[in-house]
């Protein structure tokens, strides 16, 4: 009975962990509970071999293998920006929980599941405290265009962001494009998606 409390016990804490993910971000919530089960049932294999000839810790290798497939099939790199990096992490932090449960490790694993959640809900929150308003350096390449430019210059006023100070430079038939904002994060992160999702911005920094 103990080995089936802790499968029920596994998806509960992948349940969790993926109701975060899916509010915020695209992984699914089956996603993390599978990851937590699938983790849990190979530590409870893995101590079955152990009583055998098996070798356990050839199992719990390839838990992390296979977790790290995962992780990297959610890591994209978009035009700079490495993205899905707290996704994967996500994965393979549960997959730890699932093995400390798979192990009979409950309190650890509790204790571990309220910092992942700490992690996941403060961090982001505290950051939003502590940089709430802030000026950030935009440049952008883009093919030579009046109206082009324009229609970048028009982004921030839009988003709510404060332009102290906008160059342009001409190189070739190319522009470079240079802003100074100030305002709110959500605001720079609603600007920084438009530029990247901008197929004639042929290259983006910002700092």
């Amino acid at each position: 009975m103990e080995e089936i409390a802790k499968l029920f016990l596994a998806v509960l804490v992948g349940g969790l962990i993926g109701s975060e993910r899916e509010f915020r971000h695209g992984l699914g919530l089956r996603t993390l509970m599978l990851v937590s089960l699938g983790a849990t049932l190979f530590t409870i294999y893995s101590r079955e071999f152990a009583q055998g000839e098996g070798d356990p810790r050839r199992v719990a290798a390839a838990v992390v293998t296979g977790v790290g497939f995962l992780g990297a099939g959610v890591i994209l790199r978009e035009k700079g920006r490495v993205l899905g990096l707290t996704t994967a992490a996500s994965i393979w932090v549960t997959a730890a929980l699932g093995m400390g449960i798979g192990l009979g490790f409950y309190w650890f694993a509790a204790v571990a599941t309220a910092l992942v959640f700490a992690i996941l809900w403060g961090i982001p929150r505290l950051a939003a405290l502590t940089n709430a308003r802030k000026t950030y350096t935009y440049q952008a390449t883009c093919t030579l265009d009046e109206a082009k430019y324009e229609a970048l210059n028009a982004l921030f006023p839009q988003a709510g962001l404060t332009l102290n100070d906008q160059t342009v430079a001409k190189q070739g038939d190319q522009m470079i494009c240079i802003w100074q904002a100030y305002g709110s994060w959500e605001a720079h992160e609603a600007v920084m998606a438009r530029f990247l999702g901008d197929t004639a911005v042929i290259e983006f920094h910002i700092a």
